[in-house]
Protein backbone atom coordinates (compact mmCIF):
# COMPACT_ATOMS: atom_id res chain seq x y z
CA UNK A 1 0.00 0.00 0.00
CA UNK A 2 3.04 2.31 0.16
CA UNK A 3 2.51 3.41 -3.41
CA UNK A 4 -1.10 4.37 -2.59
CA UNK A 5 0.00 6.55 0.32
CA UNK A 6 2.75 8.13 -1.79
CA UNK A 7 0.27 8.90 -4.55
CA UNK A 8 -2.16 10.47 -2.09
CA UNK A 9 0.57 12.59 -0.52
CA UNK A 10 1.70 13.74 -3.95
CA UNK A 11 -1.92 14.62 -4.72
CA UNK A 12 -2.22 16.57 -1.47
CA UNK A 13 0.91 18.52 -2.34
CA UNK A 14 -0.69 19.57 -5.61
CA UNK A 15 -4.07 20.31 -4.11
CA UNK A 16 -3.38 22.14 -0.91
CA UNK A 17 -0.17 24.01 -1.52
CA UNK A 18 -1.11 27.58 -0.63
CA UNK A 19 -2.73 29.23 -3.61
CA UNK A 20 -2.48 32.93 -4.31
CA UNK A 21 -5.55 34.88 -3.33
CA UNK A 22 -7.84 35.41 -6.31
CA UNK A 23 -7.63 38.73 -8.00
CA UNK A 24 -10.47 41.12 -7.29
CA UNK A 25 -13.45 40.37 -9.46
CA UNK A 26 -14.76 43.15 -11.63
CA UNK A 27 -18.19 44.66 -11.27
CA UNK A 28 -20.15 43.67 -14.38
CA UNK A 29 -22.50 46.27 -15.89
CA UNK A 30 -24.90 44.47 -18.17
CA UNK A 31 -26.38 45.90 -21.35
CA UNK A 32 -29.48 46.86 -19.37
CA UNK A 33 -27.36 48.96 -16.99
CA UNK A 34 -27.47 46.64 -13.96
CA UNK A 35 -24.26 46.57 -11.91
CA UNK A 36 -23.64 42.97 -10.91
CA UNK A 37 -21.17 42.50 -8.02
CA UNK A 38 -19.81 38.98 -7.34
CA UNK A 39 -22.64 38.28 -4.86
CA UNK A 40 -25.30 38.82 -7.53
CA UNK A 41 -27.08 35.61 -8.56
CA UNK A 42 -26.63 36.73 -12.19
CA UNK A 43 -22.91 37.47 -11.91
CA UNK A 44 -21.61 34.31 -13.58
CA UNK A 45 -24.40 34.33 -16.16
CA UNK A 46 -23.53 37.87 -17.28
CA UNK A 47 -21.15 37.24 -20.18
CA UNK A 48 -21.46 40.52 -22.09
CA UNK A 49 -20.68 43.47 -19.85
CA UNK A 50 -18.64 46.58 -19.18
CA UNK A 51 -16.23 46.08 -16.27
CA UNK A 52 -15.67 48.43 -13.33
CA UNK A 53 -13.25 48.19 -10.42
CA UNK A 54 -15.78 49.23 -7.77
CA UNK A 55 -19.53 49.27 -7.37
CA UNK A 56 -19.42 53.06 -6.96
CA UNK A 57 -17.71 53.46 -10.33
CA UNK A 58 -20.45 51.46 -11.98
CA UNK A 59 -23.24 53.38 -10.26
CA UNK A 60 -21.59 56.71 -11.08
CA UNK A 61 -21.73 55.76 -14.75
CA UNK A 62 -25.50 55.47 -14.64
CA UNK A 63 -25.75 51.87 -13.47
CA UNK A 64 -28.13 50.46 -10.87
CA UNK A 65 -28.02 47.57 -8.40
CA UNK A 66 -29.92 44.30 -8.95
CA UNK A 67 -33.19 43.89 -7.09
CA UNK A 68 -32.62 42.77 -3.51
CA UNK A 69 -29.15 44.28 -3.13
CA UNK A 70 -28.48 47.54 -1.33
CA UNK A 71 -25.35 49.67 -1.40
CA UNK A 72 -25.22 49.61 2.40
CA UNK A 73 -24.77 45.82 2.35
CA UNK A 74 -21.83 45.95 -0.08
CA UNK A 75 -18.20 46.90 0.33
CA UNK A 76 -16.58 49.25 -2.14
CA UNK A 77 -15.42 46.28 -4.22
CA UNK A 78 -18.89 44.83 -4.45
CA UNK A 79 -18.29 41.99 -1.97
CA UNK A 80 -20.88 41.56 0.73
CA UNK A 81 -19.55 43.18 3.87
CA UNK A 82 -20.89 40.58 6.25
CA UNK A 83 -19.77 37.64 8.33
CA UNK A 84 -20.71 34.10 7.45
CA UNK A 85 -24.40 33.20 7.44
CA UNK A 86 -25.94 29.96 6.21
CA UNK A 87 -28.24 31.91 3.89
CA UNK A 88 -25.19 33.10 1.94
CA UNK A 89 -25.08 29.55 0.56
CA UNK A 90 -28.81 29.41 -0.17
CA UNK A 91 -31.83 28.92 2.04
CA UNK A 92 -31.58 25.24 2.92
CA UNK A 93 -31.30 22.33 0.49
CA UNK A 94 -32.09 23.15 -3.13
CA UNK A 95 -34.20 21.20 -5.61
CA UNK A 96 -32.30 22.20 -8.73
CA UNK A 97 -34.18 19.94 -11.17
CA UNK A 98 -37.64 20.56 -9.66
CA UNK A 99 -38.44 16.87 -9.09
CA UNK A 100 -39.54 17.50 -5.45
CA UNK A 101 -36.34 15.89 -4.11
CA UNK A 102 -33.91 18.37 -2.63
CA UNK A 103 -30.18 17.72 -2.57
CA UNK A 104 -30.37 16.04 0.85
CA UNK A 105 -32.86 13.53 -0.54
CA UNK A 106 -30.78 13.09 -3.68
CA UNK A 107 -27.76 12.21 -1.54
CA UNK A 108 -29.77 9.69 0.47
CA UNK A 109 -31.07 8.06 -2.72
CA UNK A 110 -27.66 7.99 -4.41
CA UNK A 111 -25.79 6.50 -1.46
CA UNK A 112 -28.31 3.92 -0.24
CA UNK A 113 -27.11 0.41 -1.06
CA UNK A 114 -30.72 -0.72 -1.56
CA UNK A 115 -33.62 1.14 -3.22
CA UNK A 116 -34.69 3.95 -0.91
CA UNK A 117 -38.19 3.94 0.59
CA UNK A 118 -40.30 7.08 0.56
CA UNK A 119 -42.91 8.63 2.82
CA UNK A 120 -45.56 8.62 0.07
CA UNK A 121 -46.23 7.61 -3.53
CA UNK A 122 -44.95 11.00 -4.67
CA UNK A 123 -41.46 9.75 -3.74
CA UNK A 124 -40.22 13.11 -2.50
CA UNK A 125 -39.07 12.36 1.06
CA UNK A 126 -36.81 9.42 1.86
CA UNK A 127 -37.60 7.61 5.12
CA UNK A 128 -35.59 4.39 4.89
CA UNK A 129 -32.80 2.66 3.01
CA UNK A 130 -29.42 1.15 3.79
CA UNK A 131 -26.49 3.48 4.35
CA UNK A 132 -22.96 2.67 5.48
CA UNK A 133 -21.71 5.59 7.53
CA UNK A 134 -18.38 6.92 6.24
CA UNK A 135 -17.64 8.12 9.78
CA UNK A 136 -18.15 4.82 11.65
CA UNK A 137 -18.75 2.04 9.11
CA UNK A 138 -22.07 1.27 10.80
CA UNK A 139 -25.14 0.32 8.75
CA UNK A 140 -28.07 2.71 9.15
CA UNK A 141 -31.63 2.07 7.92
CA UNK A 142 -33.60 4.99 9.38
CA UNK A 143 -33.10 8.17 7.32
CA UNK A 144 -34.31 10.37 10.17
CA UNK A 145 -31.21 9.51 12.21
CA UNK A 146 -28.90 10.84 9.50
CA UNK A 147 -27.71 14.36 8.75
CA UNK A 148 -26.56 15.45 5.31
CA UNK A 149 -23.01 16.49 6.16
CA UNK A 150 -21.04 18.95 4.07
CA UNK A 151 -17.67 17.19 3.83
CA UNK A 152 -16.10 20.63 3.49
CA UNK A 153 -18.21 22.76 5.86
CA UNK A 154 -19.74 25.94 4.49
CA UNK A 155 -18.21 28.17 7.17
CA UNK A 156 -14.79 26.56 6.62
CA UNK A 157 -15.09 27.26 2.89
CA UNK A 158 -16.24 30.84 3.55
CA UNK A 159 -13.07 31.54 5.51
CA UNK A 160 -10.88 30.15 2.70
CA UNK A 161 -12.21 31.87 -0.37
CA UNK A 162 -15.96 31.29 -0.66
CA UNK A 163 -16.61 34.78 0.70
CA UNK A 164 -15.38 36.02 -2.70
CA UNK A 165 -17.69 33.78 -4.74
CA UNK A 166 -20.94 34.72 -6.39
CA UNK A 167 -24.16 33.63 -4.70
CA UNK A 168 -24.74 31.15 -7.52
CA UNK A 169 -21.38 29.46 -6.97
CA UNK A 170 -21.93 29.24 -3.21
CA UNK A 171 -25.33 27.62 -3.70
CA UNK A 172 -23.84 25.16 -6.18
CA UNK A 173 -21.14 24.27 -3.65
CA UNK A 174 -23.67 23.77 -0.83
CA UNK A 175 -25.74 21.36 -2.94
CA UNK A 176 -22.97 19.54 -4.82
CA UNK A 177 -23.39 15.82 -4.06
CA UNK A 178 -19.61 15.42 -4.16
CA UNK A 179 -19.64 17.46 -0.95
CA UNK A 180 -22.67 15.84 0.75
CA UNK A 181 -22.54 12.64 2.83
CA UNK A 182 -25.31 11.09 4.97
CA UNK A 183 -23.75 10.54 8.41
CA UNK A 184 -24.93 10.07 11.98
CA UNK A 185 -26.48 13.31 13.20
CA UNK A 186 -24.51 13.31 16.46
CA UNK A 187 -21.17 13.10 14.66
CA UNK A 188 -22.09 15.73 12.10
CA UNK A 189 -22.96 18.15 14.88
CA UNK A 190 -19.78 17.31 16.75
CA UNK A 191 -17.79 18.05 13.61
CA UNK A 192 -19.50 21.40 13.04
CA UNK A 193 -17.42 23.74 10.86
CA UNK A 194 -14.10 22.07 11.67
CA UNK A 195 -11.60 20.79 9.12
CA UNK A 196 -9.58 17.56 9.48
CA UNK A 197 -6.88 19.37 11.48
CA UNK A 198 -9.43 19.95 14.28
CA UNK A 199 -11.76 16.96 14.02
CA UNK A 200 -11.58 13.45 12.58
CA UNK A 201 -14.25 10.73 12.48
CA UNK A 202 -13.86 7.56 14.57
CA UNK A 203 -13.10 5.55 11.43
CA UNK A 204 -12.80 6.02 7.66
CA UNK A 205 -10.26 8.79 8.10
CA UNK A 206 -8.37 8.06 4.89
CA UNK A 207 -11.57 8.21 2.85
CA UNK A 208 -12.78 11.33 4.66
CA UNK A 209 -9.59 13.36 4.30
CA UNK A 210 -9.17 12.27 0.67
CA UNK A 211 -12.73 13.43 -0.10
CA UNK A 212 -12.14 16.67 1.79
CA UNK A 213 -9.05 17.38 -0.30
CA UNK A 214 -10.87 16.48 -3.51
CA UNK A 215 -13.63 19.03 -2.81
CA UNK A 216 -11.12 21.70 -1.75
CA UNK A 217 -9.27 21.23 -5.03
CA UNK A 218 -12.45 21.20 -7.10
CA UNK A 219 -13.50 24.59 -5.70
CA UNK A 220 -9.98 26.05 -5.44
CA UNK A 221 -10.20 26.71 -1.71
CA UNK A 222 -7.04 28.01 -0.04
CA UNK A 223 -5.67 25.77 2.67
CA UNK A 224 -3.21 27.04 5.25
CA UNK A 225 0.25 25.65 5.98
CA UNK A 226 -0.61 24.00 9.30
CA UNK A 227 -3.62 22.30 7.74
CA UNK A 228 -1.47 20.89 4.96
CA UNK A 229 0.92 19.33 7.49
CA UNK A 230 -1.94 17.70 9.41
CA UNK A 231 -3.64 16.32 6.32
CA UNK A 232 -0.42 14.73 5.11
CA UNK A 233 0.08 13.11 8.51
CA UNK A 234 -3.48 11.75 8.59
CA UNK A 235 -3.01 10.21 5.15
CA UNK A 236 0.26 8.60 6.27
CA UNK A 237 -1.37 7.18 9.39
CA UNK A 238 -4.72 6.15 7.91
CA UNK A 239 -4.22 5.06 4.31
CA UNK A 240 -2.74 1.59 4.65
Amino acid sequence: MKWVISALLWFVGLVVSPLPAPAGEVIKQSGSGICHPPVSSYYERTKSYKGFETIEDCLNKGGRLPNGLSLAALGEDGVAGTDYERSLFGHGWADADGDCRNSRMEALIALSTVPARFASDRECRVVAGRWISPFTGKVVHDATTLDADHVVPLKWAWDRGADQWSQERRERFANDLVNVWPVEASLNRRKGAKGPDEWLPPSGRCQYVSRFIRVAKLYELRLQGAELTTYKQVLRDSCH
